[in-house]
């Protein structure tokens, strides 16, 4: 208990930091969450952030923006990241009806509840899984082989998602055997191009000179902006003046809905958090009838179920067995097992130095409610009464090219401390093979991670084994 005293003001600190900036960063379309959450925890933790505080800002994050990322998504119909996908359909009939207004505040007060009861869930399911955890550490190989597999089967690409995980595996083992002549030992720079993959693909696309031609613009594109209509005084708060309350702003049925599908998706952290959250407002929506109330629930389901994805395959995976069993600890929260010099997950080579032996289970739980707390403070009342003049801010004012330079920079920095100019050939090599799967193949970024795991876990354990 004394530590966690000792280590509550930077955890609070690093809370409000996280929640802040990616209150911000969820408000511009299209800032997926590898490429963004993921390297940003990585400096976080390389500056020398103590874990509570690393893990307090990696839950805020993502929990900010699962809720300011359907800003973007319901008052302009573009996404505002990968997860906000399976909303667009909902969010463009809510706009069709003239009540995008109505669908943001019951999508962000889902993100809310969902956020509050998923902590408490996912912890439960990992102590009921972690007296398995030393039995799953000792097949680690094989079991990583087998959820690289399934997590690549239960993306979009299916089977083809699972042959390309041959090739990829393969570059990364030629890319390590290459610098390892050169005794370089590489690790970030192989989840830092991974993460930014679509990006460094799309900068490549330009340079070819028919894509340039047929990329450019004469004139800025056109985007819609739902109107601006403030709520009623009935509708959860006195605007401007109380902190808005969700279960003012949804019905009881549509909070029991997302308590359900919170604590049910929170069970299936081995599964792709877009595919649970599209089978989550399915379920939800098979059971209503009338079409308002049934387009209200599904996006509020949908969008609370985002939330409970991330946090339990995060917290499960951390708390149960220390390894990166899930589409989410493989990616966004790759950082948190791997981070060398400070985090390293190697159980092949008995080395299990992360997060996950940093923290008790109930360090776990109070900094993962600190978070959500930290993150509802500052994302809920922004969300709700600031949705509109963000939106339209970002897209008038902010340019998406200074966002992808910023983030290009940091990549270059963060992979030219760890091997040099190495390091960067490594970012852009793994960058252009992984983007391009992502692209064309439609796999997501969790399938490529559990392939670099199968590279630099699995093949080894398994030509161990075999002699």
């Amino acid at each position: 208990m004394e530590l966690l005293l000792q280590d509550l003001p930077i955890a609070v600190l690093m809370g409000v930091i996280g929640a802040i900036v990616f209150t911000l960063i969820g408000v511009v379309s299209g800032t997926d969450e590898t490429a963004t959450i993921a390297p940003l925890t990585l400096v976080v933790i390389l500056i020398g952030v103590p874990p509570a505080g690393v893990f307090t800002f990696f839950m805020a994050a993502a929990i900010s923006k699962h809720m300011t990322h359907a800003v973007p998504t319901m008052l302009l119909g573009i996404p505002g990241d990968t997860l906000a996908v399976p909303i667009l359909e909902d969010a463009a009939k809510m706009r069709a009806l003239g009540l995008p207004h109505l669908a943001l505040r019951k999508a962000i007060s889902g993100a809310v509840i969902s956020a509050f009861i998923a902590i408490p869930a996912a912890v439960l399911f990992a102590w009921i899984l972690s007296p398995f955890g030393d039995l799953i550490t000792s097949f680690a190989p094989w079991i990583f082989l087998v959820a690289a597999a399934g997590i690549a089967y239960s993306s979009a690409a299916k089977w083809a998602g699972v042959i390309a995980l041959v090739p990829f595996v393969a570059v990364i083992l030629g890319l390590q055997a290459w610098t390892s002549s050169f005794e370089v030992s590489l690790s970030i720079s192989y989840f830092l191009g991974i993460a930014i993959g679509p990006m460094i693909v799309a900068l490549f696309m330009v340079l070819v000179p028919q894509n340039r031609k047929e990329m450019r613009r004469s004139q800025p594109s056109h985007v819609y902006l739902a109107p601006d209509v403030r709520p009623s005084r009935t509708e959860g708060e006195k605007a401007g003046r109380t902190f808005p309350n969700p279960f003012k702003v949804l019905d009881r049925r549509q909070v029991t809905a997302t308590a359900a599908t919170s604590v049910v998706s929170s069970a299936t952290f081995v599964f792709s958090p877009v595919a649970v959250t599209v089978l989550m407002g399915e379920i939800v929506g098979a059971r209503i009838k009338q079409g308002y109330q049934r387009l209200t629930s599904v996006i509020t389901a949908k969008n609370g179920t985002t939330e409970s994805t991330y946090i339990a395959e995060t917290l499960i995976p951390l708390i149960a067995f220390g390894l990166p069993l899930s589409p989410v600890a493989a990616g966004p929260a790759a950082p948190l097992f791997n981070a060398p010099p400070v985090f390293e997950t190697n159980p092949d080579g008995g080395t299990i130095n992360n997060i996950s032996t940093h923290l008790t289970t109930l360090d776990f739980f109070i900094f993962a409610l600190l978070g959500a707390v930290c993150a509802v403070a500052i994302a809920y009342p922004f969300a709700m009464r600031y949705a509109h003049v963000a939106a339209k801010f970002v897209v008038t004012k902010v340019s998406h090219e200074a966002i992808i330079a910023a983030f290009v920079g940091l990549v270059v920095v963060v992979s030219l401390w760890e091997g040099g100019l190495l390091g960067l050939m490594v970012v852009t090599a793994v960058g252009l093979v992984g983007g391009m799967l992502i692209r064309l193949v439609k796999v997501h970024a969790g399938v490529l991670f559990m392939g670099y795991y199968v590279a630099v876990l699995s093949v080894p354990g398994i030509l161990a084994a075999f002699g």
